[in-house]
């Protein structure tokens, strides 16, 4: 599969099948996000990926009850380890380096057949607390990873038009 390819074919799945996630599928998934570009390549991040059933039951919970986060097989936390570092333009780093490692993530599932969703309601210090994330690092996402029982829902975009402007911003 082409990269444009699983970037058009890649959609929030919110249901799974409670088949297995096959390791060589698991691994190539975590390697996209080791390959992510951060800001001065850092790399300041760790992704806990959680398996077991009572935990992601438990962080379905602290997800404001979003239930297929338990459904799915595994789901992969984003954890910052340098929350405070901002860039040069004023962004926090880690929220733009996370969110390239999750999206190469993302796309790599798409790849291996699988279904994800990125999930960015939860209760921070809850689910720290379940997977033992210190006080100092910061989870930017839950990424739910299996295989899709269902189709899920046709992405609706605004035209090039309404999103892009070429060497002035334009309202």
């Amino acid at each position: 599969m082409e990269v444009f390819e699983a970037i058009k074919k890649r959609k929030s799945i919110r249901e799974y099948k409670a088949d297995a996630v096959p390791e060589k599928s698991l691994e190539k998934i975590l390697e996209a996000g080791r390959l992510a570009p951060s800001a001065y390549n850092s790399q300041s991040w760790k992704f806990i990926v959680v398996k077991e059933s009572e935990t992601r039951k438990r962080l379905a919970e602290a997800a404001n009850n979003q239930s297929f986060l338990a459904q799915a097989p595994l789901v992969i936390a984003a954890v910052a380890l340098d929350p405070d570092h901002e860039m040069p333009c004023g962004v926090p780093s880690y929220a733009v380096d996370l969110a390239i490692a999750l999206d190469h993530m993302a796309l790599e599932a798409t790849e291996e057949g699988l279904g994800s969703c990125w999930i960015g309601a939860f209760q921070q210090e809850k689910a720290k607390e379940i997977l033992g994330v210190p006080r100092d690092f910061k989870i930017v996402a839950l990424l739910c990873v299996g295989f899709p029982a269902e189709q899920g829902r046709e992405k609706s975009r605004k035209s090039a038009d309404e999103v892009v402007c070429f060497e002035k911003f334009l309202p």
